[in-house]
C-alpha cells in the first residue's frame, strides 16, 4: 500500500484505492431515493480501478473538479478537498473497506450499489481516530518522499 497526493504519482496499472476527503462543510448527497446529509469532516472511499490507465487515470477524474455526474463520488469529490489516496496495485475496493470496519458508513449504499459484499464504499473518519497501521505507515512514508 502506497498513499499519493495525486494522479501523478500513480501508476497505470489496475488496482484499488481509498481517496481521502475532506468536508469543510456539511453537504447534500443523493443516493437513489435517499437524499442525505454528510457532516463536515473526513472521509475514506473506496473504489476500483480495472480500465485503461488504471490507477492513473481513476484518480485524475476523481481529482477534476469539472466533470460529468456519474458515480456516487462525484457528488463528493465536486465539494470535498481531497487530500490524496491510498493505493494497492493489484488490489481491491471491498479488501480495502473491510480493512476499515471499524469506522462507521454514513450513507448506506454509497459508492457500492453494484457490489453484493459491502454495505457501503464510504467511510466516516471521526476526528483523531486511527486508521490500520498499514494504512498510517503509508501516509508517513509518503510524506518523506
Amino acid at each position: 500500500m502506497n498513499f499519493v497526493a495525486s494522479d501523478a504519482d500513480a501508476p497505470a496499472t489496475p488496482g484499488g484505492y481509498a481517496l481521502a476527503l475532506r468536508l469543510d462543510a456539511p453537504l447534500d448527497i443523493r443516493v437513489g431515493k435517499i437524499i442525505a446529509t454528510l457532516p463536515a469532516g473526513d472521509y475514506l472511499y473506496c473504489g476500483s480501478a480495472r480500465g485503461p490507465g488504471g490507477l492513473r487515470a481513476r484518480l485524475a477524474r476523481h481529482m477534476r473538479k469539472n466533470k460529468r455526474m456519474h458515480w456516487h463520488i462525484d457528488q463528493l469529490t465536486a465539494g470535498a478537498s481531497l487530500l490524496g489516496a491510498y493505493i494497492v496495485e493489484g488490489g481491491d475496493e471491498c479488501a480495502l473497506n473491510a480493512a476499515l470496519d471499524d469506522l462507521s458508513i454514513p450513507i448506506a449504499g454509497f459508492g457500492s450499489s453494484d457490489c453484493r459484499r459491502c454495505a457501503a464504499h464510504l467511510r466516516f473518519l471521526p476526528k483523531g481516530a486511527p486508521l490500520p497501521s498499514r494504512w498510517e505507515n503509508a501516509r508517513k512514508a509518503a510524506r518523506f518522499t
